[in-house]
């Protein structure tokens, strides 16, 4: 942030050789609502779903107080500001035009628009500085894939083996098996990475926001309210479906999809329009059952809560 704006001509250069389509977003016009909605609903959508993720969860639940949590909390402003930071290296490398330089044509031609980090450390950096920044930079990748190992075989581990294959595990056992799935996860996420092309972690990156945020009435609103019943939450499969077909139908190149309402065009990002989808077939489901309990089998959970109070005032407990 300091040595390659000042080779620049500072930021005030860096921002005035950037196009100016590259820096607004396309506003609103008579048909479309164009960066404008397509902005909005996927920084909404990507701040609803990053805690939903497991490895989120799991660093959270694994804290020793409250205010751990709060304290870490207060830190998310700074480590905010460091990734707003890390977005101003995109226009450094459009400011230098390294994608032009032809010791960089083939990186550029095999990580596309990935390879704009790297390119202006090799530039403006000495070689040394350079493997301490790449080293970094690994260090980051493998931190949160640390975590996010941990956290699928805890999931694993709790939710299927204790449950299915082996269901008098002792505590030992438990963590046995959850360190062998951690690894096995990570082989396998460097498997993936070699092995398959790039293309396909970065549409998984775009799905998982969009199955992930599917948990949010079962996970979060039931945190808060009862109103939903529980066969209504099953809306969450429902909305993966209607966001996984909505990916596909843009080929799996991008997220977001542009929604037709009387001849208006909104785009927005998948996830939301599938989110709504869900809320709406929850609430609906959740009406349903509560008008006509005899139809949809046992009755409501509230429904036995409430007789089993009845029987113990009855009884005088």
């Amino acid at each position: 942030m300091i040595v390659i704006p000042a080779q620049l001509g500072g930021f005030g250069h860096i921002f005035s050789t950037v196009p100016p389509e590259k820096l607004l977003l396309k506003a609103p016009d008579a048909a479309s609502l164009n960066g404008y909605s397509a902005y909005a609903t996927l920084a909404v959508g990507s701040a609803l779903a990053l805690f939903l993720y497991p490895h989120s969860v799991t660093a959270i639940l694994s804290s020793n107080s409250g205010n751990t949590i709060r304290r870490n909390m207060s830190l998310l402003l700074a480590y905010s500001l460091v990734l707003v930071l890390l977005a101003l290296l995109g226009y450094m490398a459009l400011a230098s035009g390294v994608k032009d330089m032809p010791e960089y044509a083939s990186y550029f031609k095999a990580y596309g628009a990935n390879f704009a980090v790297p390119a202006p450390f090799l530039h403006y950096f000495p070689s040394w500085f350079v493997g301490v920044a790449f080293a970094a930079i690994g260090i980051g990748a493998l931190v949160p894939a640390a975590i996010m190992s941990i956290a699928a075989a805890n999931l694993y581990t709790r939710n299927v083996h204790r449950e299915f294959i082996n269901t008098s595990m002792t505590l030992d056992q438990e963590t046995n098996v959850a360190k062998l799935v951690s690894l096995i996860v990570k082989v396998g996420a460097v498997e993936f990475i070699l092995a398959l092309p790039l293309t396909y972690a970065i549409q998984l990156q775009l799905n998982g926001g969009i199955w992930i945020i599917q948990t949010l009435p079962a996970l979060v609103l039931g945190l808060y309210t009862r109103v939903l019943d529980h066969r209504g939450l099953l809306g969450w499969a429902v909305g993966i479906g209607v966001g996984t077909w909505m990916a596909v139908s843009l080929q799996l190149k991008g997220s977001i999809y542009p929604l037709h309402l009387f001849g208006y065009v909104i785009p927005g990002y998948a996830a939301v329009w599938a989110l709504i989808v869900n809320l709406v077939v929850s609430i609906v489901v959740s009406v349903l059952v509560r008008a006509r309990p005899q139809a949809f089998g046992r009755p409501h959970a509230s429904g036995r809560l409430s007789g089993y109070r009845g029987k113990l005032i009855r009884r005088g407990a």
